[in-house]
């Protein structure tokens, strides 16, 4: 039987997990292909290489990729790439370092967060302990900056200073605000850190590696920080998403954990009896968790936390931060690149897993 031909964006929906309505209309279609065929290199060259030789580093290096996940940063450095010479060999290279970045910190974050699914499969940790879990973490980095390595000293200096704030904004959360800090402030900038530096430098290695005007990096690495803020501020709300089989994770897996997010740091501000006294169960609950109860003893909070008015306030900062990612795309020119960037902003609110 001749198999049917894929439905234009199809791809590229199933991989981001979110709609194909970030390339609509004519114009679109042959950026489209372009960002398609980029991701489909990217997907094939780094199934080669995060080979090891070593049974045990091979398997654990390849398990998160092969669980799947969104792309978001290779596609926004062969998205922006296209302001240039399009989808060139230090384009591919430095998407592939950034995405084994990214799966580098899911590794560590699981770890340090006690997940136990990613990705709807058992966390790496729970598969191997948490010892070979880190480890891999540390493997994907190396071979980050040994691909950035092939691309110059700028190159490995933006890769570096991706991942020292990456590190910064880890240490920042695993503390936590310091007296005197404003705790909503304190966790946006570990948002920045954590998640928007990574998503600004792929919009900017897809300016830098496809020698485009030099005018548009500070506009793209503005729009990625403020976009990965609005991404991470919309997974607050995915986090108590009452679906498991979209997110790929139990519902509240951040909180039953003693993750602080975005709902729960608005329940603190509410000053209604109802909210306080939320609040004071659902900080109640996660202490028992720590000392080893049924993590289900939250359902009941968490279900009241997701349906409170402040997860709906989480979700209206996030379009706030994606509006203001789309106004710094000011100064590009107008075209598909820009229409798709802006796209794309408003799609990372709406999505739903």
């Amino acid at each position: 039987m001749t198999p049917s031909p894929s439905v234009p964006g199809s791809r590229m929906a199933n991989r981001l997990g979110l709609s194909d309505r970030i390339f609509v209309g004519p114009r679109s279609r042959k950026l489209l292909a372009a960002i398609e065929d980029g991701l489909d290199r990217v997907e094939d060259e780094l199934a080669i290489d995060l080979r090891m030789t070593d049974r045990l580093a091979d398997s654990a290096s390849r398990y998160l990729l092969e669980a799947g996940g969104k792309r978001l940063r290779p596609m926004l450095v062969l998205l922006t790439a296209q302001l240039g010479d399009g989808t060139t060999d230090g384009v591919i290279d430095s998407a592939k370092a950034l995405e084994m970045t990214h799966l580098g910190s899911l590794y560590h974050d699981d770890v340090m967060d006690s997940s136990d699914k990613r990705r709807g499969v058992p966390s790496a940790h729970q598969v191997w302990g948490n010892n070979i879990a880190i480890l891999t973490g540390d493997l994907l980095f190396s071979r980050a900056s040994q691909l950035m390595s092939k691309r110059g000293e700028r190159a490995m200096q933006l890769q570096a200073d991706t991942f020292e704030r990456l590190v910064i904004g880890q240490m920042h959360e695993t503390v936590g605000p310091q007296e005197g800090d404003d705790e909503i402030a304190f966790y946006l900038q570990v948002l920045a850190d954590k998640t928007g530096s990574l998503i600004a430098a792929a919009a900017q290695c897809g300016v830098i590696f496809s020698n485009a005007p030099e005018a548009y990096e500070a506009a793209v690495v503005e729009f990625g920080e403020k976009v990965g803020v609005a991404f991470q501020l919309q997974d607050d709300v995915i986090d108590l998403s009452a679906d498991p089989e979209k997110t790929g994770k139990v519902p509240g897996t951040d909180l039953r954990a003693g993750v602080v997010t975005m709902p729960y740091l608005l329940l603190g501000t509410a000053t209604d009896d109802a909210s306080r006294a939320l609040k004071s169960r659902i900080d109640a609950g996660v202490a028992e968790i720590a000392a080893g109860a049924d993590p289900a003893i939250l359902d009941e909070a968490l279900e009241e936390l997701r349906m409170h008015d402040v997860t709906l306030q989480t979700t209206a900062l996030a379009r706030a931060w994606s509006n203001e990612a789309v106004a710094a795309l000011s100064v590009l020119p107008s075209g598909a690149v820009r229409e798709a960037l802006t796209r794309f902003a408003d799609a990372v609110v709406d999505r739903s897993a």
